[in-house]
């Protein structure tokens, strides 16, 4: 019997995911079959326990990364560090291996766009952002500036990472715009959006924001009403795209091995398909 796999989350209808990782299967020459659950947190736990042995894995978006977490049996390293689970594998014994692939996979796509990272501007405070923080790190970022709508979430999440590989610092993100006097004096090299689509429409932006790039996790649409207004400033956007390719190929690695650093065979292959199944700006 081919074994089963799925992508879950609230919404789900429009995601990219069982497309890509169908393309994969076939390079793979794997019989699996990959579809779209919609869950939502309060769903999770039962849908895991009715699960049979021919599960063989799960991918986890919005809004079940934390609730995957907790349920995880265990947790790889950067599960642990981050507290967040993107990527669940069934276990022999009836439990889920968790794992996060999104600081992977987005610190892979900010390198393979040849973006320096040094200086990184997180938008968000949501489980996306900790994968963010963590990537830049991954990345090299001597400094970590993190902006959101409600203060004591952003002062949150930079003193949980504060000191453990350089500093990280919180500024307010008001619903109109960037506007702490703090983002005047700071200058990013690189700024990283976790918002979801719409949640960045009409927020202003100060000048010394877009003369660095913006590497935007939305995709669904595109442009993104932020990465809109970005590139209008005369900025440069990139799409999630790319970094939701690279998280599903160390997805497939834990998968087939249980091992997100085992390359695949013909891993060239894999990520060429995928590309072409989901092309920047196309689906979410």
């Amino acid at each position: 019997m081919p074994e089963q796999l799925g992508v879950l989350g609230w919404p789900i209808g429009h995601s990219l995911s069982p497309r890509i990782h169908r393309a994969a299967y076939g390079v793979l020459g794997l019989p699996w079959r990959y579809s779209a659950v919609r869950c939502g947190v309060s769903g999770l736990a039962p849908f895991l326990a009715r699960r049979g042995a021919e599960w063989r894995g799960l991918s986890l978006t919005m809004p079940l990364k934390e609730e995957a977490r907790r349920l995880a049996t265990t947790l790889d390293p950067v599960a642990e560090e981050s507290g967040v689970v993107n990527t669940l594998r069934h276990r022999e014994d009836g439990g889920w291996d968790g794992f996060n692939t999104d600081v992977a996979g987005l610190a892979r796509a900010i390198s393979a766009a040849g973006l320096d990272a040094s200086r990184t501007l997180v938008i968000g405070t949501g489980a996306t952002a900790v994968s963010a923080v963590l990537a830049a790190r991954s990345l090299g970022a001597s400094d970590v500036l993190i902006a959101g709508r409600r203060a004591e979430a952003a002062a949150e999440l930079a003193a949980r990472f504060d000191g453990t590989s350089g500093p990280a610092r919180a500024l307010a993100c008001a619903s109109t715009g960037l506007d702490d006097p703090g983002f005047a004096a700071w200058a990013p090299s690189l700024t990283i959006s976790t918002l979801p689509g719409p949640a960045g429409a009409g927020l202003a932006l100060p000048e010394s924001l877009t003369a660095a790039p913006l590497f935007d996790v939305a995709y669904d649409p595109w442009p993104s009403h932020l990465a809109a207004s970005w590139t209008r400033a005369g900025g440069q956007a990139s799409p999630g795209t790319d970094m939701l390719i690279e998280q599903a190929i160390v997805q497939i690695r834990i998968f087939l091995h249980g091992d997100p650093t085992r390359a695949l065979d013909a891993e060239a292959g894999v990520r060429e398909a995928m590309r072409a199944a989901a092309p920047a700006g196309v689906g979410g």
